[in-house]
């Protein structure tokens, strides 16, 4: 029995792809504004006791913290996804996301309970952490197994076009309340304001999905009694050169990323004393540039190839690693735009293609279990230790050459792995 993965009108089609979208930018919001606050109000409430410098490392690493527990919600959520298939687990991603989130939005400080709010920060992180874990493969194999073949790209850049959307939406969601506050009001209660409001994104996030249909080729491995017994203890057994692969070529990406959204906004308000406004202003801009960038670049692939697409962004990161940091450094908004901007563009020009790409490597009975090991594994390794070390770096040598140095590296690994990765956008993701 066979199920055409293009199978359904294409209002459905459309449906599927707005409600992936829409899914992925509520996570990635809730993401951000943990790592906005954190660069922002966390050291000062939640680790009072250390110097500045030290609750900044503090901060971050609790941001670190999630990333660790990203991995486990991957292959919790991709065992389920591939037994029980990929629908029910992007409801329960999204709920247990929306549950964290609330709770950052009402935990007392340090100055209330003491050592227990730093405490329950960390596990509140940890919760998100397995969330959003899982939520990234869901979203895109429901987008990347109903797309024709020809569209596989395009339509996976949905979901990856969320994550800049998040970016955007949670930086203008700061951005208005730290304007139209106090300081002292926006450190004492208005960087609740951001994680309150997800409870309303959470809820729409759940009317728009309820419409969305099954995987066609997950009901054809249902059909077809190929479903796995143990899809990540398989897919480590029979594919791991395809997790390691995949996973290089997210370290960049992902590293970067958290260079543009997070470090550069704690690093220029506190180093180069460029007023908090002013920053979130060029990252929401250069957010829309690597939106735009995700979306062009992904549809691209569906010509050129993905591994083509990818290897070309992955030099430009490895060129434009050399001068982002020096140009930041000039404190000029049109240079520090600049950087930003082409950091973020790139950034879009190699996630865009990724989606397509990662599902286009595994087996249907193994994709979940797959992709999101190999896309938490990236991420562990490029942002989630991205801020923490380019801060350390900072702190030990007062120069951000080190962390240029380290941008250069991690930029290099990921082409590397890049350049090893076959080509398999023509092939039958049913194959």
């Amino acid at each position: 029995m066979r199920i055409s993965a293009a199978a359904g009108p294409s209002v459905s089609l459309r449906r599927i792809i707005v409600a992936c979208c829409i899914g992925s930018t509520i996570e990635w919001f809730d993401f951000f504004a943990y790592a906005i606050a954190a660069a922002l109000v966390f050291p000062a409430l939640f680790f009072p006791s250390l110097s500045p410098l030290s609750g900044s490392l503090a901060a971050f690493a609790t941001l670190g913290v999630g990333f660790l527990a990203r991995p486990v919600g991957g292959m919790l959520m991709g065992h389920y996804g591939d037994r029980l298939g990929r629908k029910s687990m992007l409801v329960l991603s999204l709920l247990g996301m929306g549950i964290a989130t609330v709770g950052i939005g009402v935990l007392p400080t340090y100055a209330q309970i003491g050592v227990f709010a730093p405490i329950l920060l960390v596990l509140l992180r940890c919760v998100q952490g397995l969330a959003i874990g899982g939520e990234w493969g869901g979203a895109v194999l429901i987008a990347v197994e109903h797309a024709p073949a020809n569209r596989r790209g395009l339509y996976g850049s949905f979901v990856q076009m969320g994550i800049p959307a998040g970016v955007i939406l949670s930086n203008l969601v700061i951005l208005l309340v730290s304007t139209g506050l106090t300081g002292e009001q926006f450190r004492s209660w208005g960087w609740r304001i951001p994680f309150l409001l997800s409870l309303v994104l959470v809820i729409v996030g759940f009317v728009v999905r309820a419409g969305v249909t099954e995987s066609p080729l997950f009901r054809q491995a249902v059909a077809t009694s190929q479903v796995s017994r143990a899809p990540v203890v398989e897919v480590l057994r029979t594919a791991r050169r395809q997790v390691l692969l995949a996973a290089g070529t997210f370290i960049a990406p992902n590293a970067m990323g958290y260079m543009v959204t997070t470090y550069s906004l704690s690093y220029a308000t506190t180093f180069l004393h460029v007023p908090r406004a002013t920053m979130i202003t060029m990252i929401l801009s250069a957010a829309v540039v690597w939106l735009a960038a995700a979306g062009c670049f992904a549809a691209l692939s569906d010509s050129l190839g993905r591994r083509r697409v990818l290897v070309a962004s992955l030099i430009g990161l490895v060129l434009w690693s050399l001068v982002f940091f020096p140009l930041l450094q000039t404190g000029s908004t049109p240079l520090m735009y600049l950087a930003l901007a082409v950091l973020a563009g790139l950034c879009g020009a190699a996630n865009g293609p990724q989606a397509a790409l990662f599902s286009e490597m595994f087996r249907t009975n193994v994709r979940y279990s797959g992709i999101s090991l190999s896309y938490q594994i990236g991420s562990i390794l490029g942002g989630g230790i991205a801020p923490f070390l380019a801060t350390a770096l900072y702190a030990l040598t007062t120069t951000s050459v080190p962390i240029t140095v380290y941008l250069v590296l991690m930029s290099a690994l990921s082409l590397c792995c890049a350049l090893l990765v076959v080509e398999a956008s023509r092939r039958e993701l049913s194959g």
